[in-house]
């Protein structure tokens, strides 16, 4: 008997292709299964080639690319992400298809969140189950799911609303946290993004990249709770947390690394904000003088300012040989006064590596899910500075509810984070020992019941066994049937 086969889809952005690897990764390793991982090359940032082309894929994993397709009569410069995205898949669906037919073969689908265009794929018997892979939090899948009810519910922006928004059951979302595409409801990425949330009772069930210990009373709600179900909302597998740990295939060492090795143990704060994430010119030279006025050691991962107020401004270009020099937007004197305690690497940095050093003792995060389960994952506190997507959302999680992060204040109308308040941060993080003991013992928490979720047994790697056995009931059945209808042919 053939090997159960799932097709995943992955859509661009590092962000997305890193955990949908992984997931693909765990669900070969189960055995009898054979995955095929659809990778659209059109806007492919050239990060996204190098994960690729750097990792070792385990036997019976297949990357399949998804030729470009032409969507300048759809978007422009000015084009949000989610619309770009959503219009890359619409408009790859003939090859997504046709990748499909040529596998010849019952296959399982799974789509990430912004690829549930793919829902309407019917290609005879192929597509027998179709499924979603959410790369972020239940508490923001619990949100996704109620928003077409909210839609219908509230009038006027819901950026407006005088109270926090309550999904039934779950802990309620500040006005000021609400994910950016449901910030303005007239515009073309709300639109999408409702399109897509509308979509989800459509799948037979969802995997979200989370976990029992991280999200206990949202994944609840999404589970149990009698207004959600009336939805009607599909099942949901946690099966994380999914984070790229595979060693590159060709290692060396990076300087910053080296430098890492001489600095005492939980010494270093590491400074980084992502894949994509850009500061205006004015927050980068704050945030500089911070760092200075604070006195400790750091590695900070420095990009271009953004020369609008867009904070995701690598999203498609990341990993593009796009350095620059520090020195042209830096405070005057910064390098060389910082020289003996701070190290800064232009664009890009190894950050697995860096959070699993010993040195490092602290992380200051955009907050994006895949960094914010890394810095769980290694056990390093966070101070919280989210800038776009879900990433407030996932900082008030950290902070009010896991007890794993600090975040700075922003003085009221202000935009920029301040130089004292930025010292104020890094110092209570890594030197502050009263607040400092306590997050490194609940990140430690954390940590382990991370790890036991994950390992055999465990409440993930439970859920992950729950569905794949669902899913090869499901193919041998119409395996049966193709089989018996042959014959009788």
């Amino acid at each position: 008997m053939k090997p159960t086969h799932v097709t995943l889809l992955a859509i661009p952005g590092i962000g997305h292709l890193t955990p949908i690897l992984e997931l693909a990764k765990h669900i070969v390793a189960f055995g009898s299964i054979d995955v095929s991982l659809l990778v659209l090359n059109t806007d492919a940032s050239p990060a996204q080639s190098q994960l690729l082309t750097s990792t070792i894929l385990p036997k019976g994993l297949e990357i399949v690319d998804i030729p470009s397709v032409d969507i300048a009569c759809f978007v422009d410069e000015q084009t949000d992400v989610v619309t770009r995205i959503s219009v890359i898949v619409r408009e790859s669906l003939p090859h997504i298809e046709s990748s499909i037919i040529k596998t010849a073969r019952p296959t399982i689908l799974v789509l990430d969140f912004f690829g549930t265009a793919a829902l309407d794929i019917m290609v005879d018997n192929l597509c027998i189950q179709k499924y979603i892979f959410f790369p972020s939090t239940a508490a923001c899948l619990a949100f996704v799911m109620y928003l077409p009810t909210l839609d219908q519910q509230v009038d006027g922006e819901f950026i407006h609303l005088s109270e926090p928004i309550q999904v039934p059951g779950c802990t309620p979302i500040h006005i000021d946290d609400l994910v950016n595409p449901v910030q303005a409801r007239y515009v073309d990425e709300y639109k999408w993004f409702l399109y897509h949330a509308s979509r989800f009772p459509m799948a037979h069930g969802i995997l979200i990249n989370t976990c029992q210990d991280l999200e206990p009373i949202s994944l609840s709600a999404l589970t149990e709770n009698p207004i959600l179900q009336q939805i009607p909302m599909p099942p949901v597998y946690p099966v994380g947390p999914l984070i790229h740990m595979d060693k590159p295939m060709v290692q060396s060492k990076n300087e910053c690394m080296t430098w890492l090795d001489n600095q005492p143990n939980d010494s270093v704060l590491f400074v980084s904000f992502g894949s994509s994430g850009t500061l205006s010119a004015e927050q980068v030279t704050e945030l500089a003088w911070g760092l200075e006025l604070s006195q400790q050691r750091f590695i900070w991962v420095v990009r271009k300012p953004s020369s609008t107020e867009t904070t995701s401004g690598t999203f498609f270009t990341v990993g593009g040989g796009e350095q620059s020099n520090p020195c042209d937007y830096l405070p005057d004197g910064f390098m060389s006064r910082t020289k003996d305690v701070g190290f800064v690497v232009p664009s890009w940095a190894p950050q697995v590596d860096i959070l699993a050093h010993k040195s490092t003792g602290g992380f200051l995060s955009h907050c994006g899910w895949n960094s914010t389960l890394e810095s769980v994952l290694y056990g390093v506190p966070i101070i919280a500075w989210p800038l776009y997507a879900e990433q407030k959302m996932n900082a008030t999680l950290l902070v009010e509810e896991l007890g794993v992060a600090v975040k700075p204040k922003v003085e009221k109308g202000e935009k920029v984070v301040r130089r004292e308040e930025i010292a104020r941060a890094v110092r209570l993080v890594m030197k502050g020992k009263e607040v400092q003991n306590a997050m490194r013992e609940r990140v430690e928490e954390m940590k382990r019941s991370c790890l036991i979720a994950l390992d055999e047994g465990g409440s993930s790697y439970n859920s992950l066994s729950q569905v794949i056995e669902k899913w090869k009931t499901s193919c041998i059945g119409l395996e049966n049937v193709n089989d018996d209808e042959e014959r009788d042919v």
